[in-house]
């Protein structure tokens, strides 16, 4: 009877699996806006160029629950859209909280979150999770500078439920790192600070030490960090590797293509290493973008002739049919024709 009953629940739970999911379901679907209120602001990095900045909601209503990994997207006054890791208490309905490092060459994103402040409104979705944390077993986290975000929520997990775990948080000097003072109060033989002013950029060794057999690794940090951690995991036995990116990852088996802008007729040559949204902002600098890596959405264009080969993790296939997304998807002919 009980290989039975085995069967058919095996059975059923294989027909949901094959359904699409609606994210409805969960009691809030991450694509609906919300407005949120900044409640505080404050400096969370000594040298002044990380700010944690908190949001709630207007009428004081509960928010929707995350869990360690998730980040908001936040759609500025400009129509900038930005990801940002929540890094605050899972359990407090009552607020969000992110950490921003403000980049004064980059996108203009970090720097419009710096102005915000308290009693300032912004438009937010999410939360999202494209990092998810596995709390079991035993777990390597490493961090590098602002990617301690989404990280720190999940050693404040690992640390709550008992898991074995280790962090390596690595920066340019101890000024640059957000969150040291809290981190510091932490069990010393589980934690490894690392400065590169003191100790030089960490090797693999460094980086990967401590990884256990049959355990996790968890990185978010800057792209040489990551690849030399993707590198070399395979050494250390770890059965799981987690990544989460800054931001554009390297173009990987590209070739030479071009796009053609329907609206003015002009033609762009697409290197073998460069994304179609690098050549087209040259062109066109206020053009739509966010996460640069394929799963926000901000970048889609409407493909008018040409074959796209879509390498995002957002797109339907119905939308796939005549849609891309420019930030990573690339031709899989000679020529595409974009809607711009």
């Amino acid at each position: 009877m009980m290989g039975i009953l085995g069967a058919v629940v095996e059975g059923y739970l294989d027909v949901l699996a094959r359904r699409d999911y609606d994210p409805a379901h969960a009691g809030h679907n991450p694509d609906s806006a919300m407005t949120l209120v900044v409640t505080d602001r404050r400096v969370v990095a000594t040298d002044e160029n990380v700010v944690a900045l908190t949001f709630a909601a207007p009428d004081g209503r509960e928010l929707p629950r995350w869990q360690p990994g998730c980040h908001l997207d936040f759609h500025l006054p400009s129509g900038r859209r930005r990801q940002y890791s929540l890094c605050g208490d899972p359990t407090d309905t009552a607020r969000y909280t992110v950490a921003v490092r403000a980049i004064p060459d980059g996108g203009g994103g970090s720097l419009e979150m710096h102005a915000l402040e308290p009693g300032t409104g912004v438009t937010v979705r999410g939360p999202r999770n494209g990092f998810p944390f596995v709390g079991t077993g035993s777990a390597l986290f490493i961090a590098g500078g602002i990617g301690i975000t989404p990280v720190i929520a999940m050693v404040r997990r690992a640390r709550e439920i008992g898991m074995d775990w280790h962090l390596v948080y690595s920066g340019r000097s101890r000024e640059t790192m957000p969150f040291l003072d809290e981190i510091e109060g932490w069990d010393r033989e589980r934690v490894v600070i690392r400065t590169d002013d003191e100790d030089g950029l960490p090797s693999a060794a460094d980086l990967l030490g401590r990884a256990v057999p049959g355990g996790s690794v968890y990185c978010c940090g800057p792209a040489p960090m990551l690849e030399t951690v993707r590198d070399h995991v395979d050494e250390t036995g770890a059965s799981a590797l987690h990544i989460e990116r800054f931001g554009a990852p390297p173009v990987l088996d590209g070739t030479p293509f071009e796009v053609e802008l329907a609206r003015s007729g002009e033609v762009l040559t697409v290197p073998a290493d460069e994304s179609i949204l690098d050549v087209v902002r040259r062109r066109q600098p206020g053009i739509g973008y966010s996460c640069l890596q394929g799963f926000c959405g901000t970048c889609k264009v409407r493909v008018l002739a040409g074959t796209p080969d879509h390498r995002d993790t957002r797109l339907g296939p119905d939308e796939k049919r005549d849609e891309m997304l420019i930030c990573v998807s690339r031709a899989a002919a000679d020529r595409l024709v974009l809607d711009l």
